[in-house]
């Protein structure tokens, strides 16, 4: 197994793998080119519980089918946070706790690194996993909740390539954000990203025709732009890229992208 893959999937999967033999910015950056396709290991688990749970309860416009709908949503979630280790999330409010303490640079990276978390991170973990089951659960009942679900995992992971572009710095010296921070070139990042919504955007027009493939791109475009706000902001208050930044971009992107879907499609 090749370095870059074993550094793609021991970061960003619950997966056993050796670990690199060489880490460098190669291997970086070939590392975070695949995170979308390594999404797809993560995602198709996910898929399969959003549709074999309405499938076989014979899911309609129901109450009962809406509470269906949103075990399948709880389930789907649980999953993609169990095949990552929770990492993105710890990351999202992580960074909400720095970016909710009022300070920049080394002293909000401090309150990020502590061990627990503070009422910051709480509240936006609690809020965006609120809209995640409450978006995805919309989707479902709506007869695309696969494909909603399988483009934002992946998207979101799409994101990691730009967020790690260079010219976006590591705001720390050491840690996983130094790791991949400016390995990737702009070049490489927006091909790989053009990629993944091309692919997203013909798989939804073969499912449901223009409305689903302009909800499709909408979501994609929507929830890209979001990662890269809060990615100038923590540029702007922490001086760079932290692993933590990067889980946020990533649940960020996939939430925007599910609300998209639901209120668009």
């Amino acid at each position: 197994m090749p370095d870059w893959l074993r550094l793609a999937l021991g970061t960003l999967t619950v997966f056993r793998v050796p670990a690199p033999r060489v880490v460098n910015s190669h291997v970086a950056a070939r590392a975070m080119l695949a995170a979308p396709f390594v999404g797809v290991v993560v995602a198709i688990p996910a898929a399969l519980i959003v549709w074999i749970i309405p499938t076989f309860s014979g899911l309609s416009a129901t109450s009962s089918s809406v509470a269906i709908a949103a075990l399948a949503a709880v389930l789907a979630l649980t999953a993609i946070a169990a095949l990552t280790r929770g990492l993105h999330l710890d990351g999202l409010a992580d960074t909400a706790d720095g970016l909710g303490s009022g300070r920049n640079g080394a002293d909000a990276l401090a309150v990020m690194s502590k061990s627990d978390i503070g009422p910051f991170g709480v509240v936006t973990l609690v809020l965006a996993l609120l809209i995640d089951v409450t978006s995805l659960t919309v989707c479902i009942t709506a007869g695309r909740g696969v494909l909603a679900l399988v483009v934002a995992v992946v998207l979101s992971r799409a994101g990691l390539s730009l967020a790690c572009r260079r010219g976006v710095p590591a705001a720390r010296s050491t840690g996983l954000g130094a790791t991949v921070a400016e390995s990737v070139t702009p070049a490489a990042a927006v091909a790989v990203v053009a990629v993944v919504i091309i692919l997203s955007v013909a798989a939804a027009y073969a499912a449901g025709g223009n409305g689903l493939a302009i909800a499709c791109l909408l979501a994609g475009l929507g929830g890209l732009l979001g990662g890269l706000l809060l990615l100038r902001r923590c540029r702007s208050r922490f001086g760079g890229v932290t692993g933590d930044v990067l889980g946020a971009i990533v649940e960020t992107i996939m939430c925007l992208a599910l609300v998209i879907f639901a209120v668009a499609a």
